[in-house]
């Protein structure tokens, strides 16, 4: 047994640029797992996939021509049916033996070769053998055939390829892209494998336009990447294109000065760097006039249309400077430039024409237009869903602002969807809010209405900001809670991976803002405030909602760090006001970090099975009725501290109301072992009640001890 390094190319048609990184990392990913599990390479193989429009490809170390024998044992059957009374082979032991490729002309012999054992209630046989292991050439065609067929494809095409015998014809293929050669190489000798109509070789293609040799001839498996560099004028490898391109565009920008950087966008890299085999950056420029067009506007436009990144200033400013990312590298690199140049002129005219014109209307006088754009076949047009979010908006900045940010939340909301119907987000649909807050400024609307109207979808992802004042986030929340309580009320949640209205992502935004910029409104009350506005339109589904938003909430918690039982006990109490969630968790963990904690969780848990199964239990205690002398010590104790952790938890110190019922610890393990609850005399039993009821009332304000007993 031999082992080398391996190197599998499939050389195709242009691939989908937005698609290449993960169709090589997938393409090797599974060619390395199947080698792998037929032991033809070792578990620690280093994989190095590679990835360009035109190719996938994969290098594999350490792979054997032949994979070793392996030993394995099967089981036949039970001893009661492989073998009759006298302890010979039955037929179907013997024709079991024969499929498996066992000698039976000896039966007896045969029988003596297995081995019994115990499998459950009854004795079976087993059979050793030893299992050829796999050759190169048949465990590398089963691990490409693999490959291929579970490339992330989501449509492939069908295409005709000459067939390759002696009598000719075509056939039918069906891949994502023609393919055109296939390269296995096992050090330097080819393995004969077969994809897609093709038979494996040791040659493959170059750039298109700059190969230096045609075709590309390897001659040993570690030769791929430096070989087509120098022949092909090709950088195989996705990562180090994608490097190589990060330099060039850092260092054209350091020739324009001015502390000039490209735009961030690590989408647009990638889809670039799918674009080109050797990439050459290129500096142009267009005219300064369509500065006076808005920034995100142009910067769409060249990153959208023409995958151009657009520099900008140190101060954050668009500049007239934008960088194209070449497939080719001329010696004279003008006639490129130029090029590029005259094609983006006429997006960026387009973009100023746009602006212009949709400046000549006022967005005030657009709102009437809402009412002919559909939002929902059952939740009515964009004028309704609008008049919806102007009443929420309003009733939330009455609640958490008054009359003036009532005002201003309901003009924001009134006007925030109107830019839907300019030009400029017809084209663009990416900048609506943006163009909104750009045409309200223009309008001589107010800082505070503008920016609320370019703001009121956010957060738009994880991680985006929020809205920059309370008009935005007041009409951001009634924006949001209008899609969950409309798209609830008519049976529209999401189910598994499907969520066509994006409502968890809603949820998590209105989890944000409640609880980062701490609203002074509880949960159910928002919803309270947002139904009433849609009339017969939706069925109450306000339960279902509030689950929903509570599980984002509670897995979000989880993501930032807080233990399962940490939230569990905090989201059992469904707290009102989620901007005390981070609150009420920090008070849990100082709890739970107490020596007395384990202790009082567990004393909790038992009071809660207590109180559920004595049904309705009035948090009263009549000291007279106290007989024990640990009841009357308990409630003595909760006399001194259980005010104390009150007017602790009132002021908003929810570690400090906690910490202090840990002096509870004591009485309460006594009361457990001294007193009998469920005492005879109805009397006395339902003042013992009363007092742990008390205790339960007590320490569970700010969570759910019991969720943190073991």
């Amino acid at each position: 047994m031999t082992t080398q390094n391996l190197l599998v190319e499939l050389f195709v048609e242009e691939l989908p640029p937005k698609a290449l990184n993960k169709l090589g990392a997938a393409f090797s990913g599974v060619l390395a797992e199947q080698l792998k599990a037929q032991g033809l390479a070792a578990a620690d193989a280093v994989v190095t996939a590679f990835a360009s429009p035109r190719r996938l490809a994969a290098h594999v170390t350490g792979v054997a021509d032949q994979a070793a024998d392996k030993a394995v044992q099967q089981k036949l059957m039970p001893v009661a049916v492989g073998l009759d009374a006298a302890g010979n082979a039955t037929p179907a032991l013997l024709k079991k033996l024969q499929a498996l490729g066992a000698d039976v002309s000896d039966p007896a012999a045969a029988v003596a070769a297995l081995k019994r054992a115990p499998d459950g209630k009854a004795e079976a046989l087993f059979y050793d053998s030893l299992l050829k292991g796999a050759s190169l050439q048949a465990g590398l065609q089963k691990a490409l055939e693999e490959a291929l067929a579970k490339l992330p494809i989501p449509k492939v095409m069908q295409y005709q390829l000459e067939t390759d015998c002696e009598l000719p014809g075509w056939s039918s293929v069906n891949f994502v892209r023609p393919a055109h050669s296939l390269i296995a190489l096992h050090g330097a000798t080819v393995v004969p494998v077969k994809a897609l109509g093709l038979t494996a070789g040791n040659s493959t293609q170059g750039h298109r336009f700059e190969a230096k040799v045609s075709p590309v001839v390897l001659s040993h498996a570690d030769q791929y990447d430096d070989v087509l560099k120098r022949d092909g004028s090709v950088i195989a490898s996705f990562a180090e294109r994608r490097a190589e391109i990060v330099l060039q565009l850092q260092a054209a920008a350091a020739k324009v000065g001015g502390g000039c950087q490209p735009i961030e966008d690590d989408a647009l890299l990638d889809e670039v760097t799918a674009l080109v085999e050797r990439p050459n950056v290129l500096t142009c420029q267009f005219e300064t006039e369509f500065l006076g067009v808005p920034q995100e506007c142009l910067i769409l436009t060249m990153k959208a249309n023409q995958k151009y990144f657009p520099l900008i200033d140190a101060s954050g400013k668009l500049t007239n400077r934008f960088l194209v990312v070449s497939n080719i590298t001329p010696d004279d690199a003008s006639f490129v430039i130029g090029g590029n140049e005259r094609v983006v002129r006429p997006r960026l005219a387009d973009a100023k024409f746009f602006f212009d014109q949709d400046r000549k209307k006022t967005l005030e006088s657009r709102v009437e237009g809402l009412s002919k754009v559909v939002y929902h076949n059952k939740l009515g047009t964009q004028g309704e869903r609008m008049a919806r979010v102007c009443a929420i908006a309003k009733a939330i900045g009455q609640q958490v602002g008054g009359d003036a940010l009532a005002q201003q939340a309901e003009q924001a909301a009134r006007l925030a969807k109107t830019d839907l119907l300019t030009d400029m987000v017809g084209e663009f649909p990416e900048l609506q809010g943006i163009m909104g807050g750009y045409y309200a400024r223009h309008d001589g609307l107010s800082t505070e209405v503008a920016e609320a109207i370019e703001d009121h979808y956010k957060p738009r992802f994880a991680g985006d900001d929020l809205p920059r004042n309370n008009v935005g986030l007041v009409v951001a929340l009634a924006d949001k809670l209008e899609t969950l309580v409309g798209m609830f009320g008519i049976g529209n949640v999401p189910t598994g991976d499907k969520d066509p209205f994006a409502l968890r992502r809603h949820a998590l935004g209105v989890i944000r803002m409640l609880i980062e910029k701490d609203v002074a409104l509880g949960l159910p009350e928002l919803l309270a405030l947002s139904m009433p506005v849609f009339g017969d339109k939706i069925s109450g589904n306000a339960e279902a909602l509030i689950d929903f938003i509570y599980d984002r909430l509670a897995g979000s918690l989880r993501e930032q760090g807080f233990s399962a039982q940490e939230v569990d006990a905090v989201m059992a109490l469904r707290p009102a006001r989620l901007g005390q969630v981070n609150q009420f968790l920090s008070a849990v963990r100082a709890f739970a970090a107490l020596p007395e904690s384990p202790a009082l969780a567990a004393a909790n848990k038992r009071i809660g099975n207590i109180l559920k199964k004595a049904g309705e239990v009035d948090a009263h205690v009549n000291p007279a009725l106290l007989q024990e002398e640990a009841e009357k010590n308990l409630y003595a104790v909760m006399q001194k501290f259980v005010p104390e952790s009150e007017a602790q938890f009132k002021a908003g110190d929810y570690t400090a109301s906690l910490q202090t019922l840990a002096a509870l610890r004591a009485p309460v393990d006594a009361f457990f072992d001294d007193v009998m609850v469920n005492a005879e005399e109805m009397d006395l039993r339902l003042n013992r009640q009363g007092l742990l009821k008390s205790l339960h009332v007590a320490m569970n304000r700010v969570a759910d001890l019991s969720r943190l007993a073991a």
